[in-house]
C-alpha cells in the first residue's frame, strides 16, 4: 500500500508526493493500515486517487464500497463527493469497521459514509429490494474474489447508465495468465474478465494498477 508497486522506490515516492492529493486524515489512515499484518488488502494511494478522480469526473453523488477493510478507499472517494454525497460501504469484519469509522469521524466524513457490517451480497440485495436500482454513480468491488461475479451483477443493477463499476485484484498476483494455475480465485477472476469483455451492457478497460483494476462503464 505504500506506493506504486512496480515502480522503483524513488519514483513511487515521487508519485505519492507530487502526483496524488492525499488529505492528512487519509494519510494517517494509510500509515496505520500499513503497520497491519494484512496491509496488502487496502487500496494503494494511486489506486484510491484514481477512484476519487473518476468519481469527480462523472459527477458522482452516491457510491458503493464493497469490501471496505479499514476504509481507505471509501474515505478517498468520500472526499471527492459533494457535501450531500454518500458512500454506502460493506464489510463483514466488526474489527475493521471500528478502525474505519474512527478514521472517518476524525476526518469529518462520518456523516458521508454509512458502513453495513455483514455479508455484502445481502446488503446489496436489500438496496435492490428497497427500489434503489440505478441510484448509484459508482461501485468499487474489493471483497471475496470468488463472489465477484455475483457482486458485479448486483452492481450493474444498482449503478446508473454512464456510471462505473470498478473491480480490484483482477490480475491476482499474475496468476490469471498462468495456464496451469489451480488457484480458484485466479480462475474465477480470469473467467469474469472474459465475461465482462464480452458483455454488451458495459464498456470495459483492464488497467495494470496495483494488482489489476478493471473499469466497466454501464451503458
Amino acid at each position: 500500500m505504500t506506493g506504486v508497486p512496480d515502480l522503483p522506490p524513488i519514483l513511487a515516492a515521487y508519485v505519492l508526493d507530487r502526483g496524488i492529493d492525499e488529505p492528512e486524515p487519509l494519510a494517517v489512515l494509510r500509515r496505520e493500515t500499513e503497520a497491519m499484518a494484512n496491509a496488502g488488502w487496502a487500496s494503494s494511494p494511486d489506486q484510491a486517487a484514481l477512484l476519487a478522480f473518476l468519481a469527480r469526473l462523472i459527477g458522482a453523488r452516491r457510491t458503493l464500497d464493497i469490501g471496505t477493510f479499514t476504509g481507505y478507499s471509501a474515505l478517498a472517494v468520500a472526499y471527492a463527493l459533494p457535501p450531500e454525497g454518500e458512500v454506502l460501504a460493506f464489510d463483514d469484519s466488526p474489527e475493521y469497521a471500528a478502525i474505519a469509522r474512527r478514521h472517518w469521524e476524525a476526518a469529518g466524513m462520518g456523516g458521508r459514509i454509512d458502513l453495513s457490517v455483514g455479508p455484502a451480497a445481502d446488503g446489496l440485495e436489500a438496496l435492490l429490494a428497497a427500489g434503489r436500482a440505478g441510484d448509484f454513480d459508482m461501485a468499487f468491488v474489493d471483497a471475496d474474489k470468488e463472489a465477484y461475479p455475483a457482486y458485479f451483477e448486483q452492481a450493474l443493477r444498482l449503478v446508473r447508465p454512464g456510471g462505473l463499476v470498478a473491480l480490484d485484484n483482477m490480475l491476482w498476483k499474475g496468476l490469471v495468465v498462468d495456464p496451469d494455475t489451480t488457484d480458484a480465485k485466479a480462475l474465477a477472476l480470469r473467467a469474469l474478465t472474459d465475461r465482462i469483455r464480452a458483455d454488451g451492457r458495459v464498456d470495459a478497460c483492464l488497467l495494470p494498477i496495483r494488482d489489476g483494476l478493471l473499469l466497466a462503464r454501464v451503458r
